[in-house]
């Protein structure tokens, strides 16, 4: 038998889906930080803005809600996939989620920071260092949360 294939109660769809939830909550805890911080609320006004070439200060509310509510939901599949790759690197369980972890966040704090945050249009550079501060924390609690959630997954496998 192949050692990669491991035989798992759960239907590869119902495991996309509980990792989807798991990252709606993420951003959901991630949503109780953001006012807390000075530009906590400003990272999803600059995926807004990026996107329709306005200043992060005039870019659509609307808009930013449905990047960083899709964002964060479809990190939650990247996070397990991540997970699933570390098992196979040091076996399933608790190490592999820190693993993931530990890859995730520069993924998700320099993702920002060397894609969507230059390409603000109108941000003073004192602002800059301020957002990507806040986005650092930010992907900090989401990762707090959703590491743990994917774990109980894990153990439910």
């Amino acid at each position: 038998m192949n050692p990669l294939v491991v035989a798992v109660p759960w239907s590869v769809p119902a495991l996309i889906l509980a990792s989807i939830a798991a990252g709606v909550l993420a951003t959901l805890a991630m949503d109780a930080v953001m006012p807390r911080l000075a530009e906590g609320e400003t990272p999803p006004r600059i995926a807004s803005g990026v996107l329709t070439r306005q200043p992060p200060d005039h870019a659509p509310r609307r808009l930013a809600a449905v990047v960083h509510y899709v964002a964060g939901s479809l990190t939650g599949p990247l996070f397990l996939w991540l997970s699933l790759v570390a098992g196979l690197l040091v076996g399933p369980g608790l190490l592999a989620v820190v693993l993931a972890t530990v890859v995730c966040y520069p993924l998700m704090v320099g993702f920002f920071l060397l894609v969507p945050l230059p390409r603000a249009e109108g941000l003073a550079r004192q602002r800059v260092r301020t957002i990507g501060q806040a986005w650092a924390v930010e992907a900090a609690v989401y990762l707090a949360v959703l590491a743990p959630v994917v774990a109980v997954l894990g153990w439910l496998l």
